[in-house]
């Protein structure tokens, strides 16, 4: 299986480490060394080369293999446990003991920011979040000066426009694998899976065992296969009760159950790939671990626009400013946080090797990821997301690495 590592190029710090904080002269914090960020494996083991390395194993035109640990199988099936961090996985064995026995190899970087409508996009089109072109939970739309929320698809905005690379399941369909998705009925026909995961059949069951039942019936379908199934609970209790609550331990456990189903009935010469979109990490309620923007005229000030998540940032400055919020964020959030420029986040790699120009005004021209257990929160503006307690989409390995567990027939 892949290895994870950091800034790309000789001397990558290891994965997750913020690097030494120091005393600026005036005795304040000084801002993290944003070079000694770890950034996402793009292209050696990050979630944009899992399917495309399942479908060069499958045969499909125009793939290669980018990760050791997908070897050809005729038949392949990703479940994609929302929210599973690989961190949280090895810390609950008791919880999760099927998946917890499989994870013996090393996990994938999510990429960056570490959230389900950029990791979705990413798995589903085989391309980092620079190309595909979702680098966030909420980003600027340049053609009409909003903020367009990916997720919720809000305000709206034509998807193949938005992002207009085909899907590695269309790709396959048309090379004359069998490809099916397997998710929540109310995920058919959404923007996010248009332009994410369509391709082939969908086929919506509410349950989870349903789904895993129909995953292997839908693999067995045909002596070539690809199907796709997702588990959204473990993200939904982690973000309303924490990661370690007795809630979201509850979903782990079930999450496990529906994987050790799934794998008990794959047809022969199938593989099973488990993983995930991001980890996560509680964020305490306390005014010292949140920077509220809505209430800090520091950080306000110069900011017409405040995109991303509590954990990874766009700020959008006012015409001129950008240089002036920069020096501000940077100060008062000290060796807490990244914080970069644009220019800077792109030369390194944080939404991957390049950033293509229909996405480049999409990015903040200050960009933000958390180091430390903090977020950045907008209580007036984002009342709801502002009072999470589980949040994610930083580069710190508790919310970039997730598994990549594999079980063969």
């Amino acid at each position: 299986m892949p290895a994870t590592g950091g800034t790309p190029g000789d001397g990558a710090p290891a994965f997750g480490a913020p690097g030494d904080g120091t005393a600026t002269a005036d005795g304040w914090p000084a801002p993290l060394d944003p070079a000694a960020a770890p950034a996402p494996r793009y292209g050696t083991g990050s979630l944009a080369d899992l399917l495309p390395s399942i479908a060069a194993g499958l045969g499909v035109p125009g793939f290669v293999p980018a990760l050791a640990g997908v070897e050809p199988a005729d038949r392949a099936c990703v479940f994609l446990i929302d929210g599973l961090g690989w961190e949280q996985l090895l810390a609950h064995p008791e919880d999760a003991p099927f998946l917890h026995s499989l994870a013996t190899g090393e996990p994938l970087t999510a990429g960056f920011p570490a959230t389900t409508a950029t990791s979705l996009a990413s798995v589903g089109t085989g391309l980092p979040p620079g190309a595909h072109g979702l680098p966030g939970y909420a980003v600027l739309d340049p053609g009409t000066g909003e903020l367009m929320n990916q997720l919720r698809w809000q305000p709206w905005t034509a998807p193949r426009a938005w992002q207009p690379y085909p899907t590695v399941f269309q790709l396959a369909h048309d090379a004359g694998v069998h490809t099916a998705q397997v998710s929540s009925p109310a995920f058919e026909s959404t923007p996010l899976t248009t332009i994410a995961l369509s391709g082939g059949t969908f086929h919506g069951r509410l349950s989870g065992e349903e789904r895993m039942d129909v995953a292997a019936a839908q693999l067995a379908a045909a002596d070539r296969a690809l199907v796709y199934t997702y588990y959204s609970e473990v993200d939904g209790n982690g973000h309303r009760h924490g990661v370690d609550s007795d809630a979201w331990r509850g979903q782990l456990g079930y999450a496990d159950r529906l994987a050790r189903r799934l794998a008990e009935q794959l047809p022969p010469r199938a593989a099973l790939y488990v993983t995930a979109d991001h980890g996560m990490v509680d964020v305490p309620g306390t005014d010292d671990a949140r920077y509220d923007v809505d209430e800090d005229w520091e950080l306000r000030a110069g900011v017409r626009l405040l995109g991303g998540e509590g954990r990874a940032r766009h700020v959008y400055a006012v015409p001129g400013a950008a240089g002036d919020v920069l020096a501000v964020w940077r100060e008062v959030l000290g060796e807490r946080a990244w914080v970069v420029g644009r220019e800077e986040a792109v030369a390194l790699g944080w939404f991957g090797p390049k950033v293509e120009e229909r996405v480049r005004d999409r990015l903040g021209d200050v960009i933000v990821a958390a180091a430390d257990d903090i977020a950045i929160v907008a209580t007036r503006t984002e009342p709801k997301e502002s009072a999470l307690v589980g949040m994610h989409g930083s580069l710190t390995p508790a919310e970039q690495l997730v598994p990549l567990i594999s079980v063969r027939s």
